[in-house]
């Protein structure tokens, strides 16, 4: 072999070394992941639209109570940072995930559209939508059983814009009318004030409207069910698998050993009371 190649074998030789050692450099190096980057800034950002009892806000304070903003704190102390929350409603709470204005948005839905926009956690609870209506409201047919009982023109269903529940009923509806509102107070006094004559909301928050007017008011849950669906936390669509599973186990433990539902109660006793209170 001439003296040329060998020191072109030589050369070559020295760069596929050099590219080795790089990529067992890089391998024995991981990146940093999420919730190294959140330890690093200190903050857990949760993105908060106010649904009762999951997400609760005091008008006079700016407190968040409820049992997934008492579950974005306790997330918060397992990464030893701080809790921020960041007000938003339900028609942001997934383009402001995606924006990275939060660091996960609380009490979200699992649906396949929005699977294609963020990640999910695994659930902390189980999701159900019914109706909840005055009895004594002549327009509504003793009983109903399922939307089409209640799909009439002179039908009008309150719900908050941008919800499950909106989605939901947007599209099994076909001749009542809708009501979108930004809040959960709104749609409830419609049905009070009977600018609505049915609200359409998760089921455990349309129970509490129903305890604290046991006097006229009543709900159903449609058959077939309008939806079944986890309620969880929502994260980046970009996030690692690994990231996705540190929540995960986060919240297996909590919801294992009960206290997701000690939360629950707690957050249902509190709307509860504030309702006795007005």
């Amino acid at each position: 072999m001439s003296l040329k190649l060998t020191n072109l074998a030589a050369r070559l030789f020295a760069v596929v070394a050099i590219g080795a050692a790089a990529v067992a450099a890089t391998a024995q190096t991981p990146a940093q992941g999420y919730w190294q980057g959140v330890q690093k800034a200190g903050v857990l950002r949760c993105g908060a639209a106010v649904a009762p009892p999951y997400v609760m806000r005091d008008p006079a304070t700016g407190e968040y109570s409820g049992f997934f903003a008492d579950l974005c704190r306790q997330f918060a102390d397992t990464l030893k940072v701080k809790p921020q929350f960041v007000d938003t409603n339900w028609d942001n709470i997934v383009a402001g995930l995606q924006s990275g204005k939060w660091d996960m948005s609380l009490a979200l839905n699992r649906t396949p559209a929005r699977a294609m926009a963020v990640n999910f956690s695994i659930p902390a609870m189980q999701y159900s939508i019914s109706l909840a209506y005055n009895k004594t409201n002549p327009k509504v047919q003793a009983n109903p059983r399922g939307v089409a009982d209640i799909d009439k023109p002179e039908i009008t269903l309150a719900v908050m814009s941008g919800t499950a529940a909106d989605k939901a009923i947007s599209a099994a509806i076909k001749k009542a009318k809708l009501l979108r509102l930004p809040s959960a107070d709104e749609t409830r006094l419609a049905v009070i004030s009977k600018r609505a004559d049915l609200v359409v909301d998760a089921a455990d928050t349309n129970l509490l409207f129903v305890q604290s007017n046991p006097d006229w008011a009543v709900a159903f849950n449609p058959s077939p069910a309008l939806a079944s669906q986890g309620v969880a936390f929502g994260l980046p669509l970009q996030m690692a698998a690994s990231d996705v599973a540190v929540v995960n186990i986060f919240l297996e433990e909590k919801v294992a050993t009960g206290e997701v539902d000690a939360l629950i109660h707690k957050s249902v006793d509190q709307v509860l009371k504030s309702v006795a209170k007005k």
